[in-house]
């Protein structure tokens, strides 16, 4: 009987929570239809992905590679991206670099999304600045878990 006096408690509370949010909201709405109140409007739900709302500056979506001048990704395969992953998606091979500035550069670079949580950890570590998170791209959906291992070439295009 004590446990049902609870749960009925709990609804309750929970039932008048939702209630004064509602009516608070169809409050302010109706003052700001009559003109009374603009500057507060009620609680407003955007239309994703008709309307999309502007992302703050810091915020960390899809990665990218950057590149050089000459057009090749800036990664130097030091492995620090992928040392410091803690979900451990991030795959680098180092090959010779033709280039005598370029000790080395990644052959294979790979970041598995699925894994991912988006820490940004790797582009703390990063010395040359190769990796970003500055894409602003959130719509991350894929059909099979293979269409969300980025390969070099996607990461360097930005996934477009």
């Amino acid at each position: 009987m004590k446990n049902a006096a609870i749960i009925l408690w709990a609804l309750i509370k929970g039932s008048l929570i939702t209630a004064r949010h509602f009516f608070t909201n169809l409050w302010f709405h109706f003052l700001r239809l009559i003109g009374i109140k603009k500057y507060r409007p009620g609680a407003v739900t955007i239309q994703y992905p008709e309307q999309t709302k502007p992302l703050p500056s810091r915020y960390r979506a899809a990665h990218r590679l950057t590149k050089r001048p000459d057009g090749k990704p800036r990664c130097v395969a030091c492995l620090l991206c992928a040392t410091v992953c803690p979900s451990e998606c991030i795959i680098v091979e180092a090959t010779e670099d033709p280039d005598p500035e370029v000790q080395k550069h990644a052959s294979r670079f790979e970041i598995d999304l699925a894994r991912c949580c988006f820490c940004g950890f790797c582009v703390e570590a990063c010395p040359e600045d190769a990796i970003r998170m500055d894409t602003g791209r959130i719509d991350l959906a894929a059909r099979s878990r293979a269409d969300l291992v980025w390969d070099i070439d996607q990461l360097s295009r930005g996934r477009s």
